[in-house]
């Protein structure tokens, strides 16, 4: 069963990217992509003059095939990206908030039993996700060393946020 999520987004921009709920689709993907990974595998072990062919010079049923796949994934990693990012502006819109009720309460703009609980849920997160821990951590470092830098900024101007973020 496929599904198409789709929300609001600024204009000329789209979030919708389909997820397949199906076990044997899924299997048939990672298959594909295993035999992806096996055939780039083998080209990396070449001679850059035998790799040379690129998806611009595709010439053969089999190329083409490839590249309408590649521009399927293509198209969906962009979506994906375009969400990534517009939900790290709304998190960093949040976390400003968080940075002013801190300033206006006179706390720390660090708070270490949040961020070890945030890298215990991140970790839980990632794994669930089948993803390696150390995505956890990277995300985790970004982000909560963005939010106490903003969280600062915000104490040092007496508890107004100004213009942090782009999308504020």
């Amino acid at each position: 069963m496929s599904e198409t999520t789709t929300g609001e987004w600024p204009e000329g921009q789209s979030n919708s990217f389909q997820h397949d709920e199906s076990a044997a689709t899924r299997t048939d993907a990672r298959s594909g992509i295993a035999s992806v990974a096996a055939s780039a595998a083998a080209s990396a072990s070449a001679t850059p003059t035998e790799r040379t062919t690129t998806i611009e010079s595709a010439d053969t049923p089999r190329t083409h095939a490839a590249v309408k796949q590649i521009e399927a994934l293509r198209s969906t990693i962009d979506n994906i990206d375009a969400a990534v990012i517009h939900l790290l502006a709304e998190r960093f819109k949040a976390t400003s908030r968080v940075g002013v009720l801190k300033a206006q309460a006179g706390f720390a703009p660090a708070d270490l039993q949040r961020e070890e609980q945030q890298i215990e849920r991140l970790r839980s997160i990632a794994r669930d996700a089948g993803l390696d821990m150390q995505i956890a951590e990277m995300y985790k470092q970004f982000v909560v060393e963005e939010a106490k830098k903003r969280h600062q900024r915000i104490i040092d101007a007496g508890g107004d946020p100004g213009t942090l973020d782009v999308y504020a």
